[in-house]
């Protein structure tokens, strides 16, 4: 099991980007190979610093790590991101973006080897009852795809791009420069080719040379029942181009779920405020109540005082991973005062008063006499 990323660092959950970068640095210069030859504990300790490092310096893989844990940038997992193989990290390279190009590639990996595409996220408003019960909806998107006309090469039709006379198709170029450690050999991308190993003589004239356009596409999304506001569906291949014949990169679309006028949701458990009126209370009866199927018969039990609650088990929002487990329905129930009587129900409420006694008010007898034991 991969190790807690904050813990490889040795640094808080909350720390800051500054902290991180710094944590980073004193790590890297401790296990970087160019100072341990040979060592391959070291290696694996710094391929293992430089890992955390690619994660928690940018803020979405950061972000998906904090919410889904090593699941959320795993490949093959819900976030789609990867470990150090996925991001094709390049020893030497990141740790001379840190310190200035002081040191030495420490991988022989080849920078313009197959790269994975660029994620994108969507934001998609939800109805409270559409992210309760899913549906099906037409999202466009825009994005950069590759040219239909060169198919992505970025060379005219009919030609080819070629091998870079700089690097021999390497995308990367090696010089001794002298350090704080002395003298040592740094990679860098090639000048010439900007790192793809190979150089176009006649550009396409659609996407002029680039390999990819601008366009928009129309996808069909299944949305689960159950999503709240926060969680990601992801949807695999539907991210932007890789380079070098890498695979497309995932989309991921964000849920925000609107409030509802009389229902409220933690997790899959629905919540909502029954008005019931003073005569029901007292005397209890059959009542309809309102769930997010519908209105139900309710039998609400004699006595009923405000704030009292009642579950109806199965009645909430279902699971969006097993439709077939759903949450629970609270009922709280609160006593409508009536407001505007005439002179005649005035009476009738007088006279019904004047016959009650402190057995028929419990809580209002104790209360009482509480008081008096505290005056004695």
């Amino acid at each position: 099991m991969a190790r807690d990323y904050y813990e490889v660092l040795g640094v808080d959950k909350n720390a800051s980007d500054d902290e991180i970068k710094k944590a980073f640095r004193q790590q890297a210069k401790k296990y970087h190979p160019d100072l341990h030859p040979g060592d391959k504990d070291a290696e694996a300790k710094f391929k293992e610093i430089n890992e955390a490092y690619s994660i928690l310096s940018d803020p979405d893989k950061k972000s998906k790590y904090d919410r889904f844990g090593h699941a959320g940038v795993d490949q093959n997992g819900f976030g789609g991101g990867g470990g150090y193989g996925a991001y094709d990290v390049d020893l030497g390279d990141i740790f001379s973006s840190i310190f200035g190009g002081g040191f030495g590639g420490g991988s022989s990996r080849r920078r313009n080897g197959p790269q994975k595409g660029s994620d994108l996220k969507y934001n998609m408003s939800l109805e409270f009852m559409e992210a309760a019960f899913g549906l099906e909806r037409d999202i466009q998107i825009t994005k950069e795809d590759l040219c239909k006309a060169c198919n992505g090469s970025g060379a005219q039709p009919g030609t080819t791009p070629e091998t870079c006379p700089t690097c021999r198709g390497a995308g990367r170029v090696q010089q001794q420069t002298q350090t704080l450690f002395g003298m040592t050999m740094v990679t860098k991308t090639c000048p010439t080719c900007s790192g793809r190993g190979t150089v176009i003589k006649t550009p396409c004239t659609q996407c002029r040379g680039r390999g990819r356009l601008k366009t928009s596409k129309t996808l069909h999304i299944k949305i689960p029942a159950g999503v709240d506001t926060g969680d990601l569906l992801p949807i695999k291949g539907e991210g932007e181009p890789g380079t070098n014949g890498g695979p497309y990169g995932d989309l991921y679309i964000e849920f925000r779920v609107r409030s509802h006028d009389v229902f409220r949701r933690e997790g899959t458990n629905t919540f909502c405020d029954v008005p019931i009126t003073y005569a029901q209370a007292a005397l209890g009866g059959e009542i309809e109540v309102p769930t997010i199927y519908g209105k139900e018969k309710f039998v609400l039990k004699e006595g009923t005082q405000p704030g009292d609650t009642s579950v109806l088990r199965g009645r909430g929002i279902p699971n969006k991973t097993n439709p077939n487990m759903k949450g629970d329905h609270t009922l709280k129930f609160y006593i409508e005062v009536p407001t505007g009587l005439s002179r005649e129900q005035k009476q009738l409420l007088t006279q019904f008063n004047n016959t009650l006694t402190d057995r028929n008010y419990t809580k209002r007898s104790q209360f009482f006499q509480k008081i008096r034991n505290i005056f004695k």
